[in-house]
């Protein structure tokens, strides 16, 4: 094998990363077939992963060279870490290179939703002017709660004041920075879920964070209250959701992610008051040139260092 060993790209990578990759001496394969990925496997000493595949225990069986996966973006809980860690490989990623792309489409799905700009949108194209059905409510002077004040919630966080909005912010950490901007406040969960107009997601998808939105929540919040999701689709309890929606509890919901994808719930994707897209929060080409420059110098420098 040519040069310092195999990384293989599961779910694509900018050409910026792969030249970084192959300036410092390593053979880049991006896999297109994944039916070919369990024999790709067996000769990489690297792995450039994004959502789409998971690395799970039964795949690494295939992978006894394997020593580092890199996932390009934030979120981890495709991959098995508990078994990585057993076998020694090494798991990086880049959390800092989606922020900028997934904080505004926050603010997008935010606005959107508050507009009911999907809706109105879905009914023209379809030859149906439904200009009173559109009515919706302004972000200035409302209440957005973020729940995860990372480098994403947090990016929202200022985008949100900067529209004139309060915002209420919680999290298990507490950032000194945030605290100083005049109309931020941290909260606790509850009184973030009972005084928000608006909630917005920005936490991993962990045990403690599975359906962290559920009928109990969503009966404490305030009616007509509007939830977005860019974070991971299991953090919301769906078929609460639903049921939210359907009663009028929840005004509106822009979701990003879903508990089953590529396939959501169709009666929740084409509720007239749900604005959803496929998973796009970190699609943009600056985000992937970030996010493929970041885990390259990361794989460049492990290998340096070990």
């Amino acid at each position: 094998m040519p040069g310092k060993g195999l990384i293989l790209v599961t779910d694509g990578m900018a050409k910026e990363g792969v030249k970084i990759l192959e300036d410092a001496g390593f053979e880049v394969v991006l896999l297109e077939d994944k039916s070919k990925l369990n024999e790709m496997i067996r000769d990489a000493v690297g792995m450039v992963v994004r959502s789409a595949t998971k690395v799970t225990a039964e795949l690494l069986d295939n992978a006894p060279k394997l020593k580092i996966i890199a996932r390009a973006g934030v979120g981890l809980d495709n991959i098995d870490l508990e078994e990585c860690k057993k076998r020694g490989i090494t798991v990086v990623n880049s959390p800092e290179g989606p922020t900028p792309s997934v904080a505004e489409l926050t603010i997008a799905l935010l606005i959107g939703a508050a507009r009911k700009i999907g809706h109105g949108n879905h009914m023209l194209k379809n030859g149906k002017w439904v200009k009173k059905e559109c009515k919706g409510v302004e972000l200035k002077g409302k209440t957005l709660g973020v729940i995860g004040t990372g480098a994403i919630g947090g990016t929202v966080i200022q985008y949100a004041l900067a529209l004139g909005m309060k915002v209420l912010g919680y999290d298990v950490i507490l950032r000194d920075d945030l605290k100083q901007l005049d109309g931020f406040e941290y909260t606790d969960l509850d009184t973030l879920i009972k005084e928000s107009d608006f909630i917005t997601l920005h936490v991993p998808l962990i045990p403690p964070t599975k359906h962290m939105i559920n009928k109990e929540r969503i009966d404490q919040m305030k009616e007509g209250v509007i939830i977005v999701n860019v974070a991971r689709g299991g953090i919301i309890d769906e078929d609460a959701l639903l049921e939210g929606l359907k009663n009028g509890k929840v005004g509106g919901a822009a979701l990003d992610v879903f508990e089953n994808e590529p396939n959501p719930n169709p009666e929740l994707i084409n509720h007239p008051a749900v604005l959803a897209t496929p998973h796009i929060g970190a699609s943009t080409k600056e985000a992937s040139i970030r996010n493929s420059t970041i885990v390259a110098k990361k794989i460049v420098e492990f290998f340096e260092n070990n």
